[in-house]
């Protein structure tokens, strides 16, 4: 019995030893992962749970080590004149499995994902898989969402997609206000017109800023005009091919019963339709955010005039 502990306790001592001489092997290895990296490096060990067993409790302090690492490659391939940054995923990859609630890794590590080289590694793809993880492990950071936002916005062009990930912010504890207003304006920007007016409506009943009110209003009855662009240039088609023609006049249209009186914009002024069936807005500058009806050659204001509301 005595001997069978005693070569237990050999055996563990054994493996505590080598499990040890192979923590430092691999901290030995971090330490050499140089600013310098060149694109024939590659991470000695690339595997974050093999990594995670081998830090012995200490994959929190393992996790700074690779974030530091990552930092510091970034900054090095950047200040080289830039590269693939082939290393700078897996190091990323790597700091947020062994500590998924490294938030920093997330924000960061996201901006030198996304932008093209020579400012980043021109993957915002990855930059959103790296967000998206960390929203997995910290659903409640709406910081998070805001990221995953600008990404779909500056990066993929994806307004719809910005639209829904700022709206997911927006209903996180504490999030900031302002992300509902991004969510109406990527969706407005995107053409969801319909999903912009429903955002647009939330934001004007839910605050009580006024300024906050003043835009909001601006915005909605920008969306409403959007909309009613495109509904009198659809009806305009529809004529045109019943008749050959496109309608001189609004009240052409009436005649044909596919309008009821004059339209007008949300401020009361009337639509303009010209002979090729667009439709203008007379009054574009009364109307700041629109993106449909304006001339040809309008330039629109650099500074939008809003009236707070009362």
């Amino acid at each position: 019995m005595i001997r069978s502990r005693r070569v237990t306790t050999a055996i563990a001592a054994a493996l505590l030893i080598v499990m040890g001489a192979g923590s430092v092997f691999l901290l030995r290895r971090v330490d050499q992962l140089r600013t310098g990296a060149t694109l024939e490096e590659v991470l000695y060990i690339s595997s974050p749970k093999l990594l995670k067993k081998a830090s012995l409790g200490y994959s929190g302090l393992l996790a700074d080590i690779y974030w530091t690492r990552a930092v510091q490659y970034y900054g090095g391939t950047f200040h080289a004149g830039g590269g693939r940054y082939q290393l700078l995923w897996p190091l990323l990859n790597i700091t947020t499995e062994l500590d998924p609630h490294i938030i920093p890794a997330y924000q960061y590590g996201a901006t030198f994902l996304a932008p093209k080289p020579p400012n980043g590694a021109g993957t915002p793809d990855k930059a959103v898989e790296l967000v998206e993880y960390g929203i997995k492990n910290n659903p409640d950071d709406w910081h998070l969402y805001e990221d995953l936002g600008f990404i779909y916005y500056s990066n993929l062009k994806d307004y719809a997609k910005a639209s829904e990930a700022f709206l997911r912010g927006s209903k996180r504890p504490y999030a900031h206000p302002f992300l509902k207003i991004l969510a109406a304006q990527m969706a407005q920007h995107g053409g969801e017109l319909e999903t912009a007016r429903t955002l647009w409506t939330a934001v004007y009943q839910t605050s009580h800023d006024k300024y906050i009110l003043a835009n909001a209003a601006a915005h909605l009855r920008a969306v409403q005009a959007d909309m009613d662009v495109t509904e009198l240039e659809r009806l305009a088609e529809v004529y045109r091919q019943r008749t050959g023609r496109f309608p001189v006049s609004f009240a052409e249209m009436n005649t044909a019963g596919l309008l009821r009186g004059i339209p007008l914009d949300p401020l009361g002024n009337p639509y303009k339709l010209t002979s090729t069936g667009h439709v203008l807005l007379r009054k574009p500058d009364d109307l700041p955010f629109v993106a449909k009806g304006l001339p040809p050659d309008y330039l629109a204001p650099r500074v939008p005039k809003i009236q707070p509301t009362d």
